[in-house]
């Protein structure tokens, strides 16, 4: 019995091996060739929540207030409580642009069991202008991100647009592991499921509609409960027989966990947003973990000879496939070393996506329900 599954194991490892290699090209294809459209800068209102600080969220905050765009553009930050440390960053950068148009709303209200959207809910309030562009608050992006992310929006057909992200670790080794996962094997993946259309992305990383588009879907109200706040505005959009574009930019995501265990529960929260948008493909997707699958195989067949070569094919397999994404996007999230490490806590942190109905968020626990929906347990 040990034998057969073994040998199924390092069958389903050698398939994830091709699979990895196809998904990279896709990958790196994605960040070359999204879509592009010409437009003048419209009005935007930029919508920030935020919650504690982070390395690098100075000169994240200001690259929001140095872009490269002719438009008029409001920045509204926003924090659940005057004592979080990152209010005190939000007015040295009002001190510092005074000639930029920045807000900060500073409200404890909360209007379901999703305190981000809580709290996007009460920016969006003291929004101003006709498109609204939100993104999370780790996110940095390029100087011309809200040029290409308006322009984007204005293409026919279109009624909100998202942003692919790379990541970065910011906080030292545990964020450079976390960023391995997003680099390597999350953006990868990603590009395969869309390029074969069972991916229908819309991320956290940028959210950008027209204000008429988000009260006929409802208002950020009405994401309120959900885990999958971000694929829940794509769905509502694309059930109004609109797109989500996906323009040809990569923001950044910038990794702050500081410990093991802030990896694992971040990342355990992810795959579980993944396996409720998308049951099927996430159980498809233990095959996106090869290297980790061979390690088993390994072990059931004793590291026989032919797994033995299985072992170190796929390691240079994943060699090869992070030197192309470095070299495609002029960074690296992590060294080589790290590499079978992170492939086996991936496989780990999807098997326990299969069984855990609870997750960790802002420093609450939360259970999930069928839905979606999220409520304390």
């Amino acid at each position: 019995m040990n034998e057969a599954i073994g040998w199924a194991l390092a069958a389903l490892a050698a398939a994830g091996g091709v699979y990895m290699i196809i998904a990279t090209v896709l990958a790196i294809r994605l960040l070359r060739s999204g879509e592009r459209v010409v437009a003048r800068d419209p009005a935007v209102t930029l919508i920030k929540p935020l919650h504690g600080v982070y390395p690098g969220m100075d000169a994240a905050l200001e690259g929001y207030c140095t872009q490269d765009f002719d438009g008029a553009v409001q920045i509204v930050f926003g924090v659940h409580d005057d004592r979080d440390p990152a209010v005190a960053v939000v007015r040295a950068l009002q001190a510092r642009r005074p000639e930029t148009d920045i807000d900060l709303v500073i409200d404890g209200a909360e209007h379901g069991a999703n305190r981000k959207m809580s709290n996007v809910i009460n920016i969006a309030a003291r929004a101003r202008h006709p498109v609204l562009v939100m993104s999370d608050a780790d996110i940095a992006a390029p100087k011309d991100y809200l040029r290409r992310v308006s322009s984007a929006l204005a293409a026919p057909g279109v009624g909100a647009v998202s942003c692919v992200y790379l990541a970065q670790g910011a906080a030292g080794f545990w964020s450079r592991l976390g960023a391995m996962s997003i680099n390597y094997a999350f953006l990868p993946n990603l590009a395969l499921g869309k390029a074969i259309g069972m991916a229908h992305p819309c991320m956290g990383s940028t959210i950008a509609l027209r204000a008429e588009t988000l009260e006929a879907i409802g208002g950020f109200a009405a994401f309120a409960d959900h885990l999958a706040d971000d694929y829940e505005i794509g769905r509502a959009v694309r059930a109004r027989g609109l797109r989500v574009a996906i323009p040809a930019l990569a923001v950044t995501h910038l990794g702050i966990e500081s410990s093991l265990s802030e990896v694992i529960d971040h990342e355990i929260r992810w795959n579980r947003t993944v396996r409720q948008i998308d049951p099927v493909g996430y159980f498809g997707s233990v095959i996106t973990h090869p290297l980790a699958l061979s390690l088993l195989a390994g072990l059931l067949l004793l590291f026989c000879k032919p797994v033995l070569a299985l072992i170190f094919v796929l390691i240079g397999v994943r060699l090869i496939c992070k030197l192309a994404m470095d070299s495609a996007t002029g960074t690296s999230a992590g060294p080589w070393w790290m590499i079978p490490a992170r492939d086996v806590l991936s496989l780990g942190i999807f098997i326990a996506g299969l069984t855990v109905d609870t997750v960790g968020w802002q420093g609450r626990r939360y259970r999930v329900g069928r839905d979606g929906v999220l409520s304390h347990p």
